[in-house]
């Protein structure tokens, strides 16, 4: 993203959660009554205007796979707290709002880490919607400061590094390079006590090298907006990778996959390809691998 502006792409994310009000209840997986705002403060009362856009086949597909991408993470948080889990970490949390729209998080410590252009649009846009979060806000320009120096910030804004940790990495692989990708996990699983979760979401290896032509257009406009994608994994790679950076891969499913479990067949249909993928982690008793 461009240092000085806010993620556009963020700001796509939070409405496609809003939008999914558009579609009949058997399609709304995940209800986020603030994401409109984050492109257009007043949008979030309009969001009835929409319904003709929202029924297009492209942006439907769009909406669709945010509710399933958004819902499988929801559901794994809801399990850490059901365990007893009370911290999560957002890394990169662009316009998330889990701390204000999930119940279940009303006595957790929730730490949102994100860059400061977006993360105080964020702020000026949830004043204006007299919305009072209870995330604690970190702010971290992941391009000039070092990754190894973000565990002792966050527990300096509180993070209790004994006690489990449910971390969030959603829609962010894709835009980092191979070194920030290994920093990052480094830095996660150093926060990540017994009982402690990773859940990501990552492009396999061949949406990124192989797109198909839908693929490459949209890979063309989120990189004018200063967010190219760099980065997939293959996805029976992924257990040894995670397992040198300290982590034992617990589950890896295409998003596709999740949406024929979730959703009416033709609904889960419009998700597409096998390429958009979760994987849920747990740090390994071990520790790191040399």
């Amino acid at each position: 993203m461009r240092d000085d502006s806010p993620s556009r792409t963020a700001a796509w994310v939070a409405a496609a959660r809003q939008m999914a009000q558009l579609l009949p209840a058997e399609a709304q997986l995940a209800n986020d009554p603030y994401g409109a705002a984050f492109s257009y403060p007043k949008l979030r009362a309009r969001i009835e205007r929409l319904k003709p856009l929202a029924e297009t086949r492209a942006f439907k597909q769009w909406i669709v796979y945010m509710q399933v991408r958004t819902r499988v993470i929801d559901d794994a948080l809801r399990d850490f707290v059901a365990r007893g889990g009370r911290q999560v970490v957002l890394l990169g949390a662009g316009y998330d709002t889990r701390a204000l729209r999930l119940p279940e998080l009303a006595d957790a410590a929730v730490f949102e880490v994100d860059h400061p252009a977006t993360q105080g649009h964020k702020k000026n846009v949830l004043a204006q919607l007299r919305a009072e979060s209870p995330s604690r806000y970190v702010t971290w320009d992941f391009e000039t400061r070092a990754m190894d120096d973000l565990p002792d910030v966050l527990e300096e804004s509180g993070l209790d590094r004994r006690a489990p940790v449910f971390t969030i990495w959603e829609g962010v692989t894709m835009y980092l390079t191979d070194a920030a990708i290994d920093a990052s996990l480094r830095a996660v699983r150093s926060w990540s006590a017994d009982g402690s979760r990773l859940a990501m979401t990552y492009f396999a290896k061949d949406r990124i090298t192989q797109p198909s032509l839908a693929t490459r257009a949209l890979k063309a406009v989120v990189a004018t907006f200063g967010e190219p994608w760099r980065f997939g994994w293959v996805p029976s790679e992924l257990p040894a990778y995670l397992a040198a950076r300290g982590f034992t891969l617990d589950r890896d499913i295409a998003l596709a996959a999740a949406a024929r479990e979730l959703l009416p067949p033709a609904y889960a249909a419009l998700v597409g390809r096998e390429d958009r993928r979760f994987s849920l982690a747990a740090p390994e008793a071990i520790g790191l691998a040399s």
